[in-house]
């Protein structure tokens, strides 16, 4: 009860209604830029960081967005939810663009932070008719989906010896981030 009653007042995202419970899940993250840039994001990050940070830097993102999930599902209160996804595409595009090396668990644990929201967010908006779990798993690999294109993405442009575009892609995706974080959009 408490979570319909949450669900139905966390509205922050376009594309609510009755649907199918794992491809509502699957279309949510797509339904979104502030999502797609962040979930693309985390995977160009995890490419040139390299080795193990190329999965478990998207991983970790997962296993915590998993967690934001329940959290969102469950109706417990999380505040700052769209300033957390705001400031996820902003760091995310920083990080990027400023082609930050931190240890891997480090920056498994920045994606992981901004994960929660971005889980707590998919979570809240699951219709009332829908499976958790069908609904959960649509969400996931729609994400690990749009880290596999990051991923690629930062490959690509490694073996293009073109750092200075993914650099400059990451520096866009910050600017979106703060305009996210403005309301400018």
């Amino acid at each position: 009860m408490i979570s319909q009653f949450a669900t139905s007042l966390i509205f922050a995202h376009a594309g609510h209604g009755a649907s199918n419970g794992f491809l509502h899940g699957f279309v949510h993250p797509v339904g979104g830029l502030d999502h797609i840039l962040a979930m693309v994001a985390v995977g160009i990050w995890a490419a040139m960081l390299g080795g193990r940070a190329t999965w478990i830097v998207p991983t970790s993102f997962i296993i915590l967005m998993a967690i934001g999930g329940a959290v969102g599902m469950s109706g417990v209160a999380f505040p700052f939810v769209e300033h957390g996804i705001g400031a996820s595409v902003l760091v995310l595009g920083v990080l990027i663009a400023i082609a930050a090396r931190l240890p891997v668990y480090a920056a498994a644990g920045i994606v992981g932070a901004f994960a929660l929201f971005h889980g707590v967010a998919h979570g809240a908006e699951m219709p009332f008719t829908e499976s958790g779990l069908g609904y959960g798993l649509g969400f996931l690999v729609a994400t690990a989906i749009l880290h596999l294109v990051g991923v690629g993405i930062g490959f690509g442009f490694e073996r293009l010896t073109a750092l200075i575009f993914i650099r400059t892609a990451g520096a866009g995706i910050a600017l979106v981030g703060g305009l996210l974080l403005a309301g400018v959009l």
